[in-house]
């Protein structure tokens, strides 16, 4: 026992050995500690999940992808960012979700109905496309695309390329400047404005089946001129070749680029006997008569189905051409040449060439100058031809007398599901017309209720 120093009541104070005293000590400071009551052992990331986050993390720098576990796989595809290089995933990552996110992070507008109904197949055309639109030769890097080809040969099935870019050049400037205070344009052709050559993508692309072409700039605005719309002799020469090579493609549209007589010449020069071409789209060019020539040997040396000649410049020199191919061609199903000048001697002969014709199903003479003499062919044609199923003759002048030998002969013709009679001055006679032809259709519609369902393979 001890008494306290100031002499008042005594404290029993026990000896302890030292051991007991760092116990006691211990106890005492564990007492003081402050615990979180939100921890929780849930909060811990699994070793798992820490090593998957470091996968991703690396992903670039090591894709191991395929060696890890079908679940372990889908939650790093999930949280994988979309701004990996195509060097890395193109050729690795398959998951279509994946795409489907780098497709919706990057466009607006993501359809994939037009795409096979495939997320990467999407990304990879349009990816593609927009490198091809912002090519700019003598100044880009021919490798960015040529890069990816072993990246998405196997996907690219279809590309859309609405602009072409042309080389910028100093010097070039200066000689458009020189041009433009002569105010003359013949000097144009003197100057380099060759575009990409397409021809080595395309002929690598095995899979390509269809190629929309536009050789021109949008929105240029202020910067406008007219050296940025010309479509030279060298591209079309690149061009033609590339598609002589390119053995699949089925459908080609080379629109809105001023394509002439002698390019025409050459483009289908290099397209007959084309294995698989199906459909030609040369709309919105400047095409003539030599060049409706030349198309009219392609129709009876390939396999073309559908033609699209729209506002360009052909005659009846051009029709009459085009008209011989009708007459004996048996695998075109549809002409269009709206926005021509093929007036009554070209609607004439096209007209004949129909009644002998029987694979053509829909004929576009819409916009031609077209007047009575040609509907009174027509009305031929109407009543022996049992193929066509669309006919149209609007912005004509057909005249009253027209409708009426129009309706004559459509009394008898079951064939005929769209006849368009708009702007063609041919009075009440279009509206009795249009009653037959709605005839027509209802009777289609019973046919094929009528009709047993086909058959599963």
């Amino acid at each position: 026992m001890e008494q306290s120093a100031a002499g008042g009541s005594s404290t029993v104070i026990p000896s302890l050995y030292p051991s007991q005293a760092k116990l006691a000590a211990d106890s005492y400071h564990t007492g003081r500690v402050i615990e979180d009551p939100k921890w929780s052992l849930a909060t811990v990331s699994h070793l798992t999940e820490l090593c998957l986050q470091h996968i991703i993390d690396n992903f670039e720098n090591n894709p191991i992808l395929n060696h890890l576990l079908p679940e372990h796989q889908r939650k790093v595809l999930d949280r994988l960012p979309t701004g990996l290089p195509l060097a890395v995933t193109a050729n690795l990552i398959h998951n279509e979700d994946y795409w489907k996110r780098c497709c919706t992070e990057r466009w607006q507008v993501c359809d994939i109905s037009n795409y096979g109904n495939r997320w990467k197949q999407m990304f990879l055309e349009r990816h593609l496309e927009s490198i091809l639109k912002s090519f700019i030769p003598n100044t880009t890097d021919p490798n960015q695309v040529l890069d990816l080809i072993p990246l998405c040969k196997d996907y690219v099935r279809k590309l859309e390329v609405d602009q072409f870019l042309p080389p910028v050049k100093v010097d070039q400037k200066e000689e458009m400047n020189d041009l433009s205070h002569t105010g003359s344009d013949s000097g144009l052709d003197e100057v380099s404005v060759h575009h990409y050559d397409l021809g080595a993508l395309i002929i690598a692309l095995p899979h390509l089946e269809e190629l929309h072409l536009t050789y021109g700039v949008k929105d240029c605005g202020m910067n406008f001129e007219w050296n940025l719309f010309r479509f030279t002799y060298q591209d079309c020469s690149n061009l033609a070749v590339a598609l002589k090579m390119c053995h699949n493609l089925k459908v080609f549209k080379l629109t809105r680029s001023k394509v002439d007589d002698e390019k025409t010449e050459l483009l289908v020069h290099n397209l007959l006997d084309h294995p698989c071409l199906v459909e030609l789209n040369l709309s919105h060019n400047l095409i003539r008569d030599k060049g409706a020539q030349a198309l009219g040997k392609l129709i009876n040396r390939s396999k073309l189905e559908i033609l699209d000649l729209c506002n360009n410049q052909i005659h009846h020199l051009g029709a009459q051409a085009l008209a011989q191919a009708l007459a004996k061609n048996f695998t075109l199903t549809s002409l269009n040449l709206r926005l021509n000048c093929v007036e009554d001697e070209g609607g004439e002969v096209i007209g004949r060439a129909l009644l002998t014709n029987t694979t053509l199903k829909s004929i576009h003479l819409g916009s031609n100058n077209l007047s009575g003499a040609t509907a009174m062919l027509f009305s031929k044609v109407l009543a022996q031809n049992t193929a066509l199923t669309s006919i149209n003759f609007s912005c004509n002048h057909l005249g009253p007398d027209g409708g009426k030998q129009l309706l004559e002969g459509m009394a008898d013709n079951k064939a005929l599901l769209e006849f368009d009679l708009r702007l063609a001055e041919v009075d009440q006679e279009a509206e009795y017309i249009q009653q037959m032809v709605w005839a027509n259709q209802e009777a289609a519609r019973l046919r094929s209720l009528q009709q047993p369902p086909a058959k599963l393979l």
